[in-house]
């Protein structure tokens, strides 16, 4: 059994970890919504037209929002998963490197198990194997 202050102390971990993979999201996502050249840039240097910047603003701002309303956490992860994964190809088609996309993975999936205990109920982890 886990103790009360054990589980405070991972619970607000959680929320940490949540906030800064939440925080990157935003960014890119107002970003995108204000526009400007070196958006327009960025863009282009990915291969992406810029007509796609309100379509990719509004995906990556609705995937967060799901990701930081309690209820809709675990479909708002899954969906900034896939959002993350479809940033991590375009970054490998243009040879560049992916480390964050990794480490933003995991505080994403790391921040919700330790602040949802219906996920560390679902895949709980253990201390040696019987």
């Amino acid at each position: 059994m886990v103790s009360k202050n054990k589980v405070g102390a991972m619970v607000w971990s959680g929320r940490v970890m949540t906030v800064l993979a939440g925080f990157p999201f935003v960014m890119s996502a107002v970003m995108k919504f204000m526009g400007g050249p070196q958006v327009v840039q960025g863009m282009s240097h990915f291969g992406w037209p810029e007509t796609m910047l309100m379509t990719l603003g509004v995906l990556e701002a609705g995937s967060v929002i799901l990701y930081l309303i309690p209820k809709t956490a675990v479909l708002g992860a899954i969906v900034l998963t896939g959002y993350l994964g479809g940033a991590l190809s375009t970054h490998l088609r243009i040879g560049e490197p992916v480390y964050i996309h990794i480490v933003l993975g995991f505080f994403i999936w790391g921040g919700l198990y330790l602040r949802d205990s219906r996920l560390r109920e679902l895949i709980p982890l253990r201390k040696g194997s019987k």
